[in-house]
């Protein structure tokens, strides 16, 4: 069951018809904050109008009854009326047509004929002496007015808002429905089998571009994964077919030996193929695990100075034994989020990589260091080098430079270095001519 409130239209008509009842209950107070007050200022009036006619009366009612007229012949109090009764409640001033209250005070409703019609009037009754009653009203057709202009002013701006908030969202609800759409149908060609589609940008900016974008750079992750799943299986299925092939041509030779030397030196020639497929498989499985990000998990702040200059001091020996030199240019106290054991691993290989491909009496140069906010890590040679149509492959997985087909390997040690580099944040690149270096940035 579609449930209309939990969409886009039903989330912006709340919010406006909550905005259009606010402004209901604003004009509901300030109604009644400006009734009061004009109800205040009229009883003022009519309190200072009647003490006004006792002040000139001060002979008794027959002075006060005499300012009545005088007002009344002046026409000077235009919408207040008076009237003063005796003790027996008969007129003795006065023209306004209505029942003098008996109980002294404000009556806020007083009924009363004007010009042969029925009127609302708002009162002061006050007791003089002898039983004399003077009264003071205003008409209250002002206020009634006012009241009636309040109503409507505030009806029709709860009206307005609401009607605005229903087209809002309306509006609002169409261009999230079709920027939406889009997503959808994009994903749906994907789910189809089109993994080049990407989400349209309109180009504004705004939140949905900021979504989009995400989802973009997520599909581009994905497609860049499945292109290297099916590299990594035409890499597989291609370079392991040799091995495999040997392995099988060792076996097969194993069992028509009939002589047991024979027959065992062909077994443990096919034990050590299928040891080098087993490292093959380990090292690709190593290189999916770090590509998968997963270690990410567990890093931890690492002193790269520290690292490399162990690393660099564990090869010296070896590397000068092979007739290498080693140069080192490693800043102190360069430090990074990761994983200690992937980065060991990643400057181990680079170090073979050094030594294995290039010849005796190559310097083999280590530096370490930081610019423009980022950590610089090279690994360079001046060797041979490789040919320049082939150094964007050489991350790939089984891709080996002409030079290095003769040395031992498989073509796996810089794809694993790529892959730990791209799970620290950074990036690697490789550049020759003459010589042969990976420089990385975190």
């Amino acid at each position: 069951m579609k449930r209309w409130w939990r969409g886009t239209f039903g989330l912006v008509a709340a919010v406006a018809f909550g905005f259009s009842l606010a402004t209901l209950a604003i004009g509901v107070v300030a109604f009644e904050t400006t009734h009061e007050a004009l109800e205040l200022q009229l009883d003022h009036r009519i309190a200072i109008e009647t003490q006004a006619l006792i002040d000139e009366g001060q002979d008794g009612p027959d002075g006060i009854a005499a300012a009545i007229r005088r007002r009344e012949a002046a026409s000077s109090t235009a919408s207040l009326g008076y009237l003063l009764v005796d003790a027996a409640g008969e007129p003795l001033a006065g023209t306004l047509d209505t029942i003098v209250p008996a109980k002294p005070g404000y009556v806020e409703l007083l009924p009363y004929r004007a010009d042969g019609q029925e009127r609302i009037a708002q009162s002061l009754t006050t007791a003089l002496p002898e039983g004399h009653r003077l009264l003071v009203a205003a008409d209250r057709a002002a206020i009634d007015e006012m009241d009636n202009s309040f109503i409507k002013l505030f009806l029709g701006a709860f009206g307005t808002m609401l009607l605005l908030g229903i087209t809002a969202a309306w509006v609002v609800g169409i261009v999230t429905r079709r920027r939406l759409a889009r997503i959808d149908h994009t994903a749906s060609a994907i789910i189809a089998g089109d993994l080049s589609r990407r989400v349209p940008l309109s180009g504004s900016g705004d939140e949905f571009d900021g979504v989009a974008e995400t989802l973009n750079l997520m599909l581009d992750r994905i497609g860049g994964l499945m292109e290297n799943l099916r590299q990594v299986s035409s890499d597989v299925a291609h370079d392991l077919r040799t091995p495999l092939t040997r392995l099988q041509n060792r076996l097969d030779e194993a069992l028509r030996e009939p002589h047991g030397d024979l027959q065992r030196g062909a077994i443990e020639a096919a034990a050590a193929e299928a040891t080098e497929l087993l490292e093959v498989f380990s090292a690709l499985l190593r290189i999916a695990e770090v590509e998968g990000m997963a270690a990410r998990a567990h890093f931890q702040t690492v002193d790269l100075s520290t690292v490399v200059t162990d690393m660099a001091e564990a090869y010296r020996p070896s590397m000068e034994a092979s007739g290498h030199e080693v140069v080192t240019d490693i800043a102190l106290g360069v430090t990074m989020p990761g994983d200690r054991r992937l980065l060991q691993q990643m400057i181990t290989n680079l170090l073979d990589n050094a030594v294995q491909h290039t010849p005796e009496g190559t310097v083999v140069r280590i530096s370490l260091g930081c610019a423009d906010d980022s950590i610089r890590l090279a690994v360079s040679d001046n060797g041979p080098g490789v040919a320049s149509g082939q150094i964007d492959a050489l991350f790939n997985r089984f891709t080996r430079a002409d030079g290095s087909r003769s040395t031992p390997g498989h073509g796996l040690g810089l794809a694993l270095v790529a892959a730990v580099v791209a799970a620290h944040g950074g990036k690697a690149k490789i550049s020759s001519g003459p010589g042969f270096s990976v420089d990385i940035g975190f």
